[in-house]
């Protein structure tokens, strides 16, 4: 079903929960979230190499090849589960936290970041998924070297995202701006990419061409 996300916002913050400690798991800032999720980074990258034995090459290999398929994840979670939404009650509440949220504050700044305690849930979940992955292909090690570059991918496209809401465009980088402004704004059915404009082109889901300052 398309997306019925609204393209005007309002000021202010979100209210997701009722209970002031569910709200409080929602929100969190930047200093939290480059030290924690950075930890895990560093973590995953010593384990792949002083537990697994990764050669440097193979890690640096499977690295970049982490953080090229979260482009595409990028998209796809954006795209498909974001923005998924149905008459149904708890399709839409489900919508309603994961992002519709978003569209309705964009410039709630303490929800820019993916908060600690659901972020690490969701990486343990998706980490589970990888490894079984990798264990049918028979190489269940290498997710140590893809994982960690798949996670730093993720931790670039949140900053980047947080920085488009609340930063003005660097002028290498202000297509960006103006590409996602346009989803929020705009065409809440195109322009998925966040760091990216990539995936967007290859899908056709570009919004029409606009002049930006």
């Amino acid at each position: 079903m398309k997306s019925k996300v609204k393209t005007d916002y309002k000021l202010g913050e979100a209210q997701i929960f009722k209970s002031q400690f569910l709200e409080r798991l929602t929100k969190t800032n930047a200093i939290t979230n480059v030290f924690i999720y950075g930890l895990i980074v560093v973590a995953l990258i010593y384990y792949a190499f002083k537990i697994v034995g990764l050669s440097f090459m193979i890690f640096l290999s499977l690295f970049v090849c982490g953080i090229i398929f979260w482009t595409l994840a990028e998209y796809v979670l954006h795209r498909f589960l974001f923005h998924w939404v149905t008459e149904h009650k708890v399709v839409q509440r489900f919508h309603f936290i994961m992002h519709g949220s978003h569209h309705e504050y964009p410039k709630d700044k303490q929800r820019l970041l993916m908060p600690p305690v659901p972020g690490i849930l969701l990486a343990s979940l998706l980490f589970g998924g990888f490894y079984i992955v990798f264990w049918v292909l028979g190489v269940p090690h290498l997710v140590f070297g893809f994982y960690p570059g798949f996670f730093l991918g993720y931790l670039m496209y949140s900053f980047v995202h947080r920085a488009i809401h609340v930063r003005k465009p660097p002028k290498r980088f202000k297509h960006l701006w103006h590409h996602h402004n346009l989803h929020h704004f705009q065409y809440p059915d195109k322009a998925f990419g966040v760091s990216n404009t990539f995936w967007d082109k290859v899908f056709g889901t570009m919004p029409p061409k606009q002049k930006f300052n």
